[in-house]
């Protein structure tokens, strides 16, 4: 006889059971037993004076965006946004999302479509303000027309206990190019879940990174559909993580079409006791022939403390592929650290320069000169931080 699992303090909350050890997917982020607090959903609560500014100057891509869409607790602030580019069509709200957890507790989110050649990037920037514990979920859906070029930022600030729920929905059009750049900048006592579905029609280029470094707890799902021919997107990653913090990203690429090419990356950086996950799936469907698809994920573990697990899979159909994946993980390299001192840079800074190094591989597909140099700078501030907190 089965005994059902008494539901959790959080999951009271929430209504609905959360995802457990038992479930393939979440074996190593149990959400049953990470989740420690109650957050309910759809709680109402206005920023203080001064408050959104404040969280606002924390975005590391300050002046970048000439366009930006901010939402503040979940729901769309006007005031505080900046829609200038004529290029960019776009509307708050709402539609039926995928998860059942956004499904049910989404208050807002953005659609936006994208055409013509947009120069500037323009940014998404979602604000959690310091309140009580609880569930903020939005929903995106972004659309880039057929021949179009855009960058979109997706920047994650906040302060205090909170849970982010986040889905976006991307479509790119015939022979469009998407870079897309979320960045994860939440409160360390938040937890961040998001889910992102991409689909590229034919002879599409898509370059997409995700920056994980504020959480506690960070799970991130992404869906990437190959459903036209010709297309080549590369998605990459990096994990700066320190202390108890926990990321876990699970990749799907779903190879529908012959002649396209996808290359996952993710570099991942793992101090004290943080745990890092990696698990990625390219599928090669029957009809996919002349497929090239790589995945390979790369941790450094600075402590004897961290943790990181790598789950790569190919499920092949098709016979006339290219296809691989790799993962590795270890400590700085002792002899190029020795050479660097060799050379008189002191130990402290030959580590700083090895891990910029090698977390700025991930930073190497991003087209936007102004962007890739702000990412590579907070990772420096990240370093100097953290060892100054060491």
């Amino acid at each position: 006889m089965t005994t059902a699992l008494a539901r959790t303090a959080a999951e009271e909350a929430l209504g609905f059971q959360l995802p457990h050890r038992r479930m393939e997917d979440w074996r190593w982020t149990d959400l049953r037993q990470l989740i420690d607090k109650p957050y309910p959903p759809r709680q109402k609560v206005e920023p203080g004076a001064g408050e959104v500014e404040r969280l606002l100057g924390g975005s590391i891509f300050h002046g970048i965006a000439a366009t930006r869409m901010v939402f503040v607790n979940g729901h769309y602030d006007r005031a505080h946004s900046r829609l200038a580019n004529g290029a960019v069509e776009f509307r708050a709200g709402s539609e039926e999302p995928v998860q059942q957890m956004n499904a049910a507790f989404a208050t807002d989110g953005a659609r936006i479509r994208l055409e013509g050649n947009i120069d500037t990037p323009v940014e998404l920037v979602f604000i959690s303000t310091n309140a009580a514990p609880r569930t903020i979920a939005t929903r995106n859906a972004i659309e880039v027309a057929d021949d179009a070029s855009a960058t979109i930022i997706e920047t994650h600030l906040g302060e205090g206990s909170y849970l982010a729920n986040s889905v976006t929905e991307i479509r790119v059009g015939a022979g469009a190019r998407l870079d897309r750049i979320k960045v994860e900048l939440d409160s360390h006592e938040a937890t961040h879940l998001s889910h992102a579905h991409v689909t590229l029609g034919r002879n599409t280029t898509l370059r997409d990174f995700t920056l994980s470094t504020g959480a506690r707890l960070n799970r991130q799902n992404g869906t990437y559909c190959f459903a036209g021919e010709f297309a080549d997107a590369r998605v990459t990653g990096a994990y700066l993580l320190a202390g108890r913090q926990h990321a876990d990203t699970r990749l799907v690429v779903d190879h529908q079409v012959p002649n396209c090419a996808s290359r996952e990356l993710f570099k991942c950086v793992m101090d004290d006791h943080a745990r890092g996950i990696f698990q990625g799936k390219v599928i090669v469907q029957r009809d996919a022939q002349k497929t090239d698809g790589k995945q390979s994920s790369h941790a450094l573990l600075l402590s004897e403390t961290a943790e990181f697990d790598a789950k790569p899979e190919l499920e092949i159909y098709a016979d006339d592929v290219v296809c691989g994946h790799g993962a590795t993980a270890g400590d700085l390299n002792h002899d190029h650290v020795f050479y660097l001192k060799s050379r008189g840079v002191p130990e402290a800074e030959a580590k700083a320069l090895l891990i910029a190094a090698f977390v700025g591989e991930a930073f190497d597909a991003i087209h936007h000169d102004g962007i890739r140099e702000a990412l590579t700078d907070y990772a420096a501030r990240w370093l100097t931080e953290h060892r100054r907190r060491g």
